[in-house]
């Protein structure tokens, strides 16, 4: 199993470097790859404030990630959850972990943030 860090990440997502890109792809075509959720955030961070993304383009180029074959997390769908999350809330990646935590893990979240605390009962009832 490989991990893949957060340029590497960001190398397949944005195809700024297609000789990086390629390599990446090889990578993930020939190894099973672990994408972690610190990872992630990572990606999303940098996307967003260095590169000026959209929340929603990073969210769906994510999801296209883990959509690949040999790609896995090692928090089940949640991490999934969040992503998906992060794409129509305004909240930061993190509290959309959190939030996937608990919603499709069953884990208690204890927070004093409103915003999650809000996130969170909104999710469950959903």
């Amino acid at each position: 199993m490989k991990i893949l860090d957060t340029n590497m990440i960001l190398r397949f997502l944005l195809d700024d470097n297609v000789e990086m890109a390629e390599q990446v792809e090889n990578i993930i075509k020939s190894n099973k790859v672990l994408i972690l959720p610190e990872v992630v955030a990572e990606v999303i961070y940098v996307s967003v404030k260095v590169y000026k993304l959209e929340r929603k383009d990073v969210s769906n180029g994510l999801i296209t990630l883990l959509d690949m074959d040999n790609v896995e997390t090692n928090c089940g769908n949640a991490l999934y959850k969040a992503i998906k999350l992060y794409s129509r809330v305004s909240l930061d990646f993190v509290d959309c972990l959190l939030c996937a935590y608990h919603t499709v893990l069953g884990y208690e979240i204890c927070t004093f943030d409103k915003k999650l605390n809000n996130l969170i009962k909104r999710e469950s009832t959903d």
